[in-house]
């Protein structure tokens, strides 16, 4: 198997279902795991199927059918259903789909080949164990089998059949031939396969995190199964298997293991580490890290305490005062006050003693790994702190001006200066919008609407609205990055100049120029005047 796994097939029989009373076909959930793994691994990737699914032809091969009186309805909705649905998986992971069955095996495998050409490597087929006609004449092509037992069960002659490309060889005699016992295992069983066939000059990565955060990675590039041009090969780690088989592999370990925090108990002590109970999984990855230290872990356990707690982080940017030299930018963190209740009296003074006004920005001491570490709120009046419902303990941080200060100032002055609370959103701001307006004519209609999204969720008096999944920090930080403010623009600054400007170092997808304001917060008459476009340009840019 020279070249390792270069293009990976996936028979239907071990990715979808048809047992839904009404004949929906469904995805395997094993299926939904894979499916983005093998997308990211950069590893092209087929879906066969038989003739009978084949899009131009399940129509007419069913009404022939039903002619002849040899399809049950059920059939019919099946056979329609996992047709549909295989489009649509196709078309989601950018997968190829092939008609590939017994009955024209080679005409299928001369298609493959036409649309993969010469591939340099092996192609690797995925199949069950109950669907197996294929596999003599698929041997004689030197692909490599690799054969799914029961699905959603264990096989019965046990673990010792599982990868034996590594542990004691393939099945039998033939090289070219594996089991496995879950579909999570095929990620690992190609990992190792490349890591065998190619070389042992490459860094291994092994890692773990949500879904969102993988597809963030997997967007620059990251998690190829194959070996990338620096060297870095990378295995998804599961905690369906046993982690330490996993583990026994990879040089490196990446991991996000604040997704995997079931509970924090502050100390109380900023010199005391907090309490962390993360879930099994993660607690038998840390154990197995602590006995094999001489794997990279990123990051070390023991650096995750002060990030999951605000008030430490933000002792830990006082030290950014040490690095200061005269004559240059000063850097410092934000004031800041930590408050364990909203009510105390001697609030007002304990603000000003900290050199915070309003408005302040009030975020729960607890920064990640729970569910409302960012039910945060920004406060205008000082009477507005009682009642807030930001969880405590909470930090009171010192609230800097951002390109869109100017209207959170008028969303707030509408909303008579309450505070405004960072996960859910007045209804009313919803329904401001232009295209809203064009489709609802009331605040409870759009609430009635909204209650339907699968995305949102709209309080029981229908106003307010929040996210369904809160935006994650990696989200937040994407979002920041793709954001550049430039001040002090050359006189010429009109958009084909910035535009020629900024696009020497990237792509540039809008500009966006601010109103230079006036003493009483107005624009100035010249901007007023300076319309080209309909855009407006000042000496202020936001990209």
């Amino acid at each position: 198997m020279g070249g390792g796994v270069r293009r990976v097939v996936l028979d239907e029989s071990v990715l979808f279902g048809c047992e839904d009373p009404t004949g929906k076909a469904s995805l395997l959930p094993a299926a939904e795991y894979l499916f983005p793994k093998l997308r990211h691994s950069t590893i092209p990737t087929g879906i066969s199927h038989r003739h009978d699914l084949s899009a131009q032809k399940v129509g007419g091969l069913i009404l022939y059918e039903l002619r002849e009186g040899i399809i049950s309805y059920e059939i019919l909705l099946c056979r329609c259903s996992m047709a549909s649905l295989l489009q649509g998986v196709a078309a989601q992971y950018s997968f190829d789909c092939f008609v590939l069955d017994a009955s024209s095996t080679d005409d299928a495998l001369n298609e493959i080949q036409l649309a993969w050409g010469d591939i340099g490597g092996s192609i690797l087929y995925l199949v069950s164990s109950n669907n197996d006609a294929l596999l003599p004449k698929l041997r004689t092509r030197d692909w490599l089998i690799v054969i799914l037992g029961s699905i959603g069960q264990e096989r019965a002659d046990g673990p010792h059949h599982l990868h034996p490309c590594v542990d004691g060889g393939p099945a039998g005699e033939d090289s070219s031939m594996f089991y496995i016992n879950k579909v999570e295992e095929l990620p690992l069983t190609i990992f190792r396969l490349n890591k065998k066939g190619i070389s042992n000059n490459v860094v291994t990565v092994g890692y773990i995190m949500k879904p969102s955060r993988e597809e963030d990675f997997s967007k620059r590039g990251a998690f190829p199964m194959y070996p990338s041009q620096n060297g870095l090969i990378f295995m998804p780690l599961s905690f369906a298997l046993p982690i330490s088989s996993q583990l026994q592999e990879v040089d490196v370990v990446l991991h996000k293991a604040t997704d995997e925090i079931m509970s924090i108990e502050l100390n109380g002590s900023s010199k005391l580490p907090n309490k962390i109970t993360y879930t099994r999984g993660m607690q038998e990855l840390g154990m197995y890290m602590e006995r094999h230290p001489d794997i990279c872990l990123i990051d070390p356990f023991n650096n995750i305490d002060p990030v999951v707690d605000r008030l430490k982080i933000q002792q830990i940017l006082l030290g950014l005062e040490d690095i200061n030299k005269p004559g240059c930018c000063k850097i410092r963190g934000p004031h800041f006050l930590k408050v364990d209740n909203f009510n105390e009296p001697n609030l007002v003074q304990s603000l000003s003693e900290s050199k915070l006004s309003l408005p302040s920005i009030i975020k729960p001491q607890v920064s990640c790994g729970v569910a409302d570490a960012h039910s945060m709120a920004i406060v205008f009046r000082v009477e507005d702190f009682k009642d807030l419902s930001v969880p405590l303990p909470a930090v009171i941080q010192e609230y800097k001006s951002t390109p869109n200060a100017g209207t959170l100032k008028k969303l707030c002055e509408k909303n008579e200066l309450k505070p405004l609370i960072f996960d859910r959103v007045p209804i009313s701001v919803v329904a401001s919008f232009k295209k809203i307006k064009a489709l609802v004519s009331s605040h409870s209609q759009l609430a009635t609407v909204l209650r339907n999204s699968t995305k949102l969720v709209v309080s029981e008096d229908g106003k307010k609205v929040r996210r369904f999944h809160p935006l994650t920090e990696s989200d937040m930080e994407e979002l920041q990055s793709l954001i550049v403010v430039a001040e002090n623009l050359p006189e010429d600054h009109c958009h084909q100049n910035l535009m020629k400007i900024f696009s020497a170092v990237g792509s540039v997808k809008t500009i966006r120029t601010c109103q230079p304001q006036t003493s009483n917060g107005g624009p100035s008459s010249a901007s007023r005047s300076s319309k080209t476009d309909n855009m407006l340009f000042s000496n202020k840019g936001n990209l």
